[in-house]
């Protein structure tokens, strides 16, 4: 499912020969991502810190038809991120479409979570998104359509115990695409926020786990978020490239994002409350 309020630049916008940057191509989303712009003819500038993730999915068959350059980078590296763009025009022309969707998770409470745990999520969830936005948008600007897609999360919406780092960070890439929306509302380049849902991706799986929290705990942690991530990947895909085709402001991926978006707005404070107790019957 998608919520968009549409920005006012008119008709849908055409990905048909653009060039796009993506972030955590190597897997997940950002793969999904890759196969459905490169569906629509848009050539494509990959970044992962996974080389073989990114080696898998420039292999994939939809990559065929368009250019595709490969590119090892991690968002926390302000240098590197620095330096990027110019990596990319070696290989494009143009760059019109930036989507910052790499991205890590961390597991425990705040008085479980490290400084330096705290610190590292916050590096690639927000900052890589604001370093990656700052090094591109210069582009961005000489392009005649441009776009930046920013991937925040459900927990962007609403802010459940055990998340109080991830939810930080992705509610900080929420706030920041509204404010930069509005500040490039009179340019060429609009802005997209995206929340996804419960997707089945290895984001859980691979997240990084307090070490305060005990083994049983985690594991029934792992398990029940693993029950939550049920839309496959390419199904997300689709819903964030039209949206991004839309010219949507916000994108809510799956029925799950939409409803909480829709309690945190009708009970801002108390959703949590009533989501514990309709837990408990």
């Amino acid at each position: 499912m998608t919520q968009s309020n549409q920005d006012n630049r008119g008709a849908k916008m055409q990905l048909q020969g653009k060039v796009a940057v993506v972030t955590g191509a190597g897997s997940g989303i950002g793969r999904a991502v890759a196969q459905a712009l490169a569906q629509r003819g848009c050539h494509l500038a990959l970044a992962d810190r996974n080389q073989e993730g990114l080696a898998e999915t420039a292999a994939l068959p939809e990559l065929n038809s368009v250019k595709v350059s490969l590119h090892t980078l991690d968002v926390a590296d302000r240098d590197a991120v620095a330096a990027f763009p110019q990596t990319v025009l070696a290989h494009h022309d143009r760059i019109d479409l930036l989507v910052n969707n790499a991205g890590v998770a961390l597991a425990g409470s705040f008085e479980q979570v490290s400084e330096t745990d705290f610190d590292w999520v916050m590096a690639i969830n927000f900052h890589g998104v604001v370093r990656m936005t700052r090094a591109f948008l210069p582009l961005l600007h000489r392009s005649d359509d441009a776009r930046i897609v920013n991937i925040s999360s459900l927990f962007g919406l609403i802010s459940p115990p055990g998340q109080s780092a991830y939810s930080a960070s992705k509610f900080a890439v929420r706030g920041f695409s509204n404010a930069l929306r509005h500040e490039l509302a009179d340019s060429r380049v609009g802005v997209t926020v995206v929340h996804p849902g419960g997707i089945a991706t290895s984001i859980a799986r691979n997240a990084r786990v307090s070490a305060d929290i005990p083994q049983a705990q985690m594991q029934e942690r792992l398990a029940n978020s693993q029950k939550m991530l049920r839309m496959p990947p390419p199904k997300a895909a689709d819903i964030i490239v039209r949206g991004i085709e839309k010219r949507s402001a916000r994108v809510l991926v799956g029925s799950d994002a939409v409803v909480m978006s829709w309690l945190e707005r009708l009970f801002p404070v108390r959703y949590w409350n009533l989501l514990a107790r309709r837990a408990k019957l």
